[in-house]
């Protein structure tokens, strides 16, 4: 292993310990109680708030109970159902096509595994990951979002901007028990704090680490 590997992998250790304290209420703030909500929310939330996606799934879940439902709901009333999601033609047709699928192939039930997850429409691999991670408990990667992606890069973590190399280089340098949590501290330091335009980097608990933080202000 590098010696630049080594240093990287030990900076991620205490920017985890000074994460957990700046925000030991990070967590993921979708609401769901099953598996499929979580699918289904997670495909709402893409380039959109998970707040706002909240306040849409309230009357969404109560309507739609099963992957047959949504599989059997006419398009135009789908679109109508989520009107208020940013892209929300897209994603009615990628969550109808998508429980399609799931009812065809899947009896039903949300895949558990990795490749069965990326196969349905409007799913990559951030949505795989926090559908694996949060509702089956297998952690197969790091959930990589606009703020992961943002911040693990002004961290100096790595100098990729594609999700899936993000994540390469994150899995290499960040312990595996750790690969749920990270994700969820980074997303919450980049709503709060490392934000995109105006990053508050005299509040930030990482500005002496913080390769990026002297020319952020």
């Amino acid at each position: 292993m590098s010696s630049e590997k080594e240093e990287l992998k030990n900076r991620v250790i205490e920017l985890i310990s000074l994460l957990e304290k700046a925000h030991p209420d990070a967590k993921l703030i979708l609401k769901w109680s099953n598996p499929l909500e979580l699918l289904i929310a997670a495909i709402l939330a893409a380039q959109f708030r998970d707040d706002l996606v909240n306040k849409v799934t309230e009357n969404l879940f109560k309507k739609y109970k099963t992957a047959e439902d949504y599989a059997n709901a006419s398009l135009e009333e789908l679109e109508n159902d989520i009107r208020s999601v940013r892209f929300y033609r897209i994603k009615a047709r990628n969550i109808k096509r998508a429980c399609q699928i799931i009812v065809e192939k899947h009896g039903g039930d949300v895949p558990k595994r990795m490749d069965d997850l990326l196969r349905l429409p409007g799913v990559a691999r951030k949505t795989a990951n926090m559908v694996l991670s949060h509702a089956f408990g297998v952690v197969e990667g790091i959930i990589v979002d606009t703020h992961v992606s943002r911040v693990s890069r002004r961290l100096g973590l790595t100098d990729e901007t594609d999700p899936e190399k993000i994540e390469k280089d994150l899995m290499e340098i960040v312990p595996k028990d750790k690969w749920l949590r990270f994700a969820d501290l980074l997303i919450f330091h980049g709503r709060r704090i490392c934000v995109a335009k105006r990053p508050k980097c005299g509040e930030c608990i990482l500005n002496k680490i913080c390769p990026s933080a002297s020319t952020a202000q």
